[in-house]
């Protein structure tokens, strides 16, 4: 449902134009390589492919689409990560809608259009985990074990063991549940 209504809100500016869209992050960068945009906007928060995911591959790949995350996620963390990513523009899905559209326009030009609270907010508490990390808390907080972790990262037992033993650590955190809770409200997860 949002989907379609940022499709048709931006389809009524004039100098914009929607080519796709898509339900989940493999989607997208299906769509991505096919359709070549000039500019993709996605969600943090996708099946698949999560936007953070999805920008971090277009700046691996090196291809020439700028990104823009428009999201619920009003949390430090993940500016800093998205940024990190290379993505140029962060909105919150609450912004008046005129925003996203001048926003794109911004982005286009080759500027960045972040949200201005969020921003200083982001400067205040740095990441200390690593993708690695990341990832492995992600899917501990899930319910995974960590023999299920270890068999779908292609690690070893101990290995991610060490991973949630250095996140706890990092976090000062008792357990994994914990770290998980702490990272997800940070907005590192």
């Amino acid at each position: 449902m949002v989907r379609g209504a940022l499709s048709a809100l931006l389809n009524l500016e004039s100098d914009i134009e929607v080519l796709g869209s898509a339900a989940d992050g493999e989607a997208a960068w299906r769509e991505l390589q096919r359709l070549k945009p000039d500019v993709l906007v996605t969600d943090i928060e996708m099946p698949g492919l999560t936007g953070l995911e999805l920008a971090q591959r277009i700046q691996r790949q090196e291809l020439p689409i700028k990104v823009v995350i428009v999201t619920t996620f009003a949390r430090p963390g993940f500016l800093r990560r998205a940024l990190d990513a290379g993505v140029s523009g962060y909105l919150l899905k609450d912004a008046p809608a005129e925003n996203l559209a001048e926003a794109l326009r911004t982005v286009h030009r080759g500027g960045r259009a972040i949200d201005p609270q969020l921003a200083l907010e982001a400067w205040s508490e740095a990441d200390p985990l690593n993708d690695r990390e990341r990832q492995v808390l992600r899917l501990a907080g899930e319910g995974q074990s960590a023999g299920d972790i270890a068999t779908q990262l292609n690690l070893s037992h101990g290995t991610v063991r060490n991973y949630l033993s250095e996140a706890i650590g990092k976090l000062g955190v008792a357990n994994r549940i914990e770290a998980y809770r702490l990272a997800r409200q940070k907005g590192w997860l």
